[in-house]
């Protein structure tokens, strides 16, 4: 019986180990596949791509999210989950340090977006992404800036959220950044001025 006993042990414990095991190596995968996707346009992201980055075979990759399309949404999601996640970093209502934890975004990842942007009408998968984006992006400004929107009219808000939209779009950012070469003290503070001008613009004004 002891030893009967001690073979379920080991066989408990093997499988355990068989299943970390696994669960670690989609994790590596879909690790592996996030991290392309911060630097290529899904179209340019290839099976073995995906293999290389995680140090596993292409076959490997496939038993484990069935399909290179099942792999890219799933590494999707928890990309899309940590940006937000990085986005909301500063509490709401912390008007410098949101747009602060927005530049981290944009300095990691505001080139890919923008050449995602421009692929927008020629690629299906390209355009959910971008309106996944943008209404992250909407969302973003409601919660961020909630406290100082409370304080506008209800009737103006919807349009002094359009402009709060605007005035933090990732084109703003590439026109200080990329085309003006501003520095990213600099840009932040253009893009602070231009926030803090919007909300603190006296409310009564817009009743």
């Amino acid at each position: 019986m002891l030893v009967c006993t001690n073979m379920k042990v080991k066989r408990s414990y093997d499988m355990s180990a068989r299943a970390a095991a696994a669960a670690a190596t989609k994790q590596a995968i879909l690790d592996g596949a996030e991290a392309l996707l911060r630097q290529r346009l899904r179209v340019d992201i290839r099976v073995g791509d995906v293999a290389a980055a995680a140090g596993v075979s292409e076959m490997t990759v496939l038993r484990a999210f069935g399909s290179k399309d099942a792999l890219l949404e799933a590494a999707l999601d928890q990309a899309r989950r940590r940006i937000v996640e990085q986005r909301r970093e500063a509490p709401p209502g912390d008007l410098d340090g949101s747009i602060e934890a927005l530049f981290d975004h944009y300095e990691q990842l505001g080139d890919l977006v923008v050449r995602n942007l421009a692929e927008e009408e020629s690629d299906p998968s390209v355009r959910a992404i971008v309106r996944m984006g943008r209404a992250d992006h909407r969302r973003w400004v409601k919660r961020q800036f909630a406290p100082q929107l409370e304080e506008w009219a209800e009737s103006e808000r919807d349009e002094l959220v359009d402009a709060l939209v605007a005035a933090c779009d990732v084109y703003v950012w590439k026109l200080l950044r990329r085309d003006l070469r501003r520095s990213r003290s600099h840009a932040i503070a253009c893009v602070t001025r231009t926030v803090k001008g919007l909300l603190h613009a006296n409310p009564a004004d817009a009743v």
